[in-house]
């Protein structure tokens, strides 16, 4: 809800009446006309207006990587190399498609949004209760909700009569709360702390009120999960990394053209050439395929996980996912399998005990009213303990002679429920519930086989049996029995002076992979945090099963009381966030990712959408509902934790793939243009041809498409991957100009020994570079010795097959049309020294400058 909601919500009855303009008499019909004008319809999806299919194209093409090479394809072809332009062309436009499906997808999960709300409501106008449509109720409009409707509006509680709600959709919570009216101020701010209020989105389970609508449409709780839903997500990691090195690239570019224009206008040469020399050049630095690489890398990576079961709805996410540092979880069906299992069953003081198991069993088996999580616990655990088998068999009465003879159903009530069972003439009475309501009517305790009376010592040492288990995280019950004559029904005051058998203690347990994956990820430099709308209590339980220590747990309250950076420090040292709501946790998500922080998120429900939404990976788990489907980027088909492992180490080993392409493209062509710059300064003719420069550029990318097939080292994959502009500037500084002075050796052995005109000089430098430039993939492609890691098949086919193309064009057909002419013998035993000296060199210098990277 928005802050003026909240802080409605929270004044006293009266004034909150006061301020609304309305009574418990409801509303007239003009004056609910005349704020439906005001406030507008009671749409929680209702999205802000969708930019225009072209804006939405032309924000993309404003990406300056993305403009420079539409620049670079608009000059290839200009200058007949159409092929170039094609393929850049078709690459930008695959990459515009892919994040245009990616905010359609956004929109979608809002606009699903609309199918978990109620269509009408029960509605005091004109003093009438009447059916109208959801969309036409506005602030200070009386509902009546009754049990099975849905919550049209948040409303503030008139009256009530025990009233119980379901919030699952906004605080995760699996049982549904209890609902009471108060008069009184209130200072809780989250959903699931507020008692006093009810929440559109969510359902009432039993009970009767009267409530009076304080917030509508995108005012409401719900309608800030739409909200958020509707708005383009925050830039990821991923995202963030491509502007920086597009911009950096841009930079680079101009400085370059401006460079050379003012240094050839300077020496008088012609100013078309020389501009078209200097546009080549810039087009050179740019590596146009990167698109492509990062495309194809990551789509490989998305294969890899499917047959995992994990589908990738977003290619960036393989990235993203190798970059994570903190996942944060929704623990309930993520961490845990979301169903109640029975954990322990111990006599009233504590000590473990089959008694109560076993009277619980009976209840349970013969129980017909609402099924429950609880009961369906009870019936697993009897069902698959062969311990448990075993006791039933030998050890106690088998229920099979047992006949039901009556029930007394569960109600919010009682909070209990009864059922009366014989065999061979013994009817007993077995009742399981709440302990607080069984033990008030309980007048004794078994305890070690024998049957003791209940005095006030006996009755705190239980309070303090059930205590402890629910500071545990357990959610208790409580099982007691009497024996009852016959009669032929049975009432509620039947179920007095019972004998307390003992407890029962359930907990949603963790996926049993769930500790080993949580372990792992903490060697691999992956912090995991847990955001739950559940109770702290149940929260540290699930941590310390997960081998998680929860530390201090924040609750949500004390979310709203900080700024966002005193929130960024918090967060960072927090590992635990209980009952909090989905906004707090949008919070905490945007809090880490200020601090420089990569964040994936896990969740499955209707609460999470947003969290998936704002996360630099969204990820949800199987059975998860359609809005958070729809608003993450990772599916798990299977509830198996060890994918998401798997897909951020595959993320990592893309993304080390990727940054083999921009380390090599960028010092490469660097060291290559600034030779090329040198050159057309101190030659008296172009030291190579427009066209020979793309084609150079062209066979080079050609030899680098395989680079998504290849091996990454092991040490790559040890810890979380980042964009490092920094890095990639200073390999390129460093490498370019290596590369640089053997280009100019080069120039002075062609000029001086070979006596070189411009077509053979030309055609010596096409070969020496284009050789030396693609031959070093294979020492930049490791941190390790370049001769023990061996590169995939794929890619030593296409880097040594470009530089047998390169060596056969000066005698090819296509050698005049190209401007190339045969090169003399002896220029071949210079250009195997000169490679193998050149590689040597930047084998040495490598492992310094990729230690910070790979170390």
């Amino acid at each position: 809800m928005d802050a003026n909601a909240q802080r409605l919500s929270g004044l006293p009855l009266a004034e909150l009446l006061e301020r609304l303009g309305t009574s418990p008499r409801g509303l007239t019909s003009e004056e609910a006309r005349q704020r439906l004008g005001r406030f507008g319809p009671n749409e929680p999806a209702a999205t802000t207006r969708r930019e225009a299919a072209v804006v939405q194209v032309l924000r993309r093409f404003a990406n300056p990587l993305v403009s420079i090479l539409l620049l670079a394809s608009v000059v290839s072809a200009l200058l007949g190399n159409l092929t170039n332009a094609a393929v850049v062309v078709i690459i930008v436009a695959l990459s515009v498609a892919v994040e245009s499906v990616q905010t359609r997808r956004s929109h979608r999960a809002a606009e699903r949004l609309r199918a978990q709300v109620a269509p009408t409501a029960t509605t005091l106008r004109d003093g009438v209760f009447r059916e109208l449509p959801r969309r036409e109720l506005v602030p200070g409009d009386i509902l009546r909700l009754a049990a099975g409707d849905l919550v049209p509006a948040d409303a503030r509680l008139l009256t009530a009569k025990d009233l119980h709600v379901h919030e699952a959709a906004l605080t995760g919570e699996p049982l549904p709360a209890e609902k009471s009216p108060d008069p009184g101020p209130s200072t809780a701010k989250s959903p699931g702390e507020m008692t006093q209020a009810v929440f559109l989105g969510s359902s009432v389970v039993s009970g009767t009120a009267t409530a009076v609508v304080f917030a509508t449409g995108a005012d409401t709780a719900f309608g800030g999960i739409a909200r958020a839903l509707a708005t383009r997500p925050p830039q990821t990691e991923f995202e963030r990394g491509m502007a920086h090195f597009g911009a950096f690239i841009l930079r680079l570019v101009l400085f370059l053209v401006l460079l050379v224009i003012a240094f050839t206008a300077a020496l008088r040469r012609d100013p078309l050439e020389s501009l078209l020399f200097a546009v080549a050049l810039a087009v050179g630095l740019t590596p146009e395929f990167l698109p492509m690489i990062t495309t194809v890398t990551l789509a490989q990576g998305a294969v890899r996980l499917a047959r995992e079961r994990v589908i990738v709805t977003n290619l960036s996410a393989i990235q993203n996912f190798g970059s994570i540092d903190v996942l944060c979880s929704d623990k309930t069906g993520t961490l845990t399998t979301g169903e109640m299992e029975l954990e322990a069953h111990v006599d009233p003081l504590g000590e473990p005990s089959e008694r109560p198991f076993l009277l619980a069993y009976l209840n349970s088996y013969f129980e017909s009213g609402v099924d429950n999580p609880v009961d369906a616990a009870v019936l697993r655990r009897s069902a698959v303990s062969p311990l448990d088998a075993a006791v039933l068999r030998h050890e106690h009465p088998d229920i099979n002679g047992f006949h039901k003879l009556d029930e007394l159903p569960f109600d919010f009530e009682r909070r209990r429920v009864s059922v009366v069972a014989e065999r061979q003439g013994e009817r007993l009475l077995v009742t399981k519930g709440a302990p607080e309501g069984v033990l008030a009517i309980a007048t004794s305790y078994e305890a070690s086989g024998e049957v003791r009376p209940l005095d006030d010592g006996a009755r705190a040492r239980c309070e303090a049996a059930f205590h402890a288990l629910g500071q545990q995280g357990y959610r208790v019950l409580a099982v007691a029995y009497r024996g009852v004559p016959a009669k032929p029904a049975y009432r509620r005051d039947d179920e007095v002076d019972l004998t307390l058998a003992g407890l029962l203690a359930f907990v949603d347990p963790p996926l049993p992979d769930a500790a080993g994956i949580v372990g792992a990820l903490r060697e691999e430099g992956v912090d995991v945090k847990i955001l739950t709308g559940d109770s702290e209590l149940v929260a540290g339980h699930v941590c310390r099963q997960v081998g998680l220590d929860p530390g201090e747990i924040v609750l949500g309250g004390a979310i709203d009381r900080l700024d966002d950076p005193a929130l960024s420090h918090l967060a960072e040292r927090t590992r635990v966030f209980a009952r909090v709501s989905p906004a707090q946790k949008n919070r905490v998500l945007r809090a880490l990712k200020a601090r420089g922080h990569v964040v994936g998120y896990v969740g499955d429900g209707i609460n999470d959408a947003p969290s998936l939404h704002t996360a630099d990976v969204g990820i949800s788990v199987a059975g998860a509902v359609d809005v958070a489907r729809d608003a993450a980027e990772v599916v798990l088909l299977d509830r198996r934790l060890d994918v998401l492992r798997s897909g951020i180490l595959e993320g990592r080993r893309a993304f080390g793939n990727v940054m083999k392409y921009l380390l090599m493209g960028t010092s490469s062509n660097f060291g290559n243009m600034f030779s090329m710059a040198g050159a057309s300064v101190l030659l008296p003719f172009l030291p190579m041809l427009p066209a020979q420069i793309l084609l150079n550029n062209f066979l080079y990318d050609l030899a680098q498409i395989t680079i998504p097939t290849d091996n990454v080292d092991a040490s790559f994959v040890r810890k979380p991957r980042r964009w490092d502009i920094a890095l990639i500037r200073r390999f390129m500084m460093v490498i370019g100009p290596i590369s640089s002075m053997y280009d100019f050796l080069t120039f002075y052995v062609l000029l001086r020994v070979f006596r070189a005109p411009a077509p053979l000089f030309r055609t010596g430098w096409f070969v020496e570079s284009l050789a030396t430039q693609t031959l070093v993939i294979f020492v930049i492609r490791t941190m390790g010795s370049s001769f023990k890691s061996s590169p995939s098949r794929a890619l030593a086919a296409t880097t040594l097959g470009v530089v047998a193309v390169a060596l056969a064009l000066p005698y090819s057909p296509f050698a005049g049309l190209l401007g190339f002419v045969p090169l003399p013998p002896g220029f071949f035993l210079f250009l195997a020294g000169a490679t193998l000296t050149y590689l040597a060199i930047v084998e040495a210098i490598k492992r310094a400058l990729m230690r910070r990277i790979f170390a």
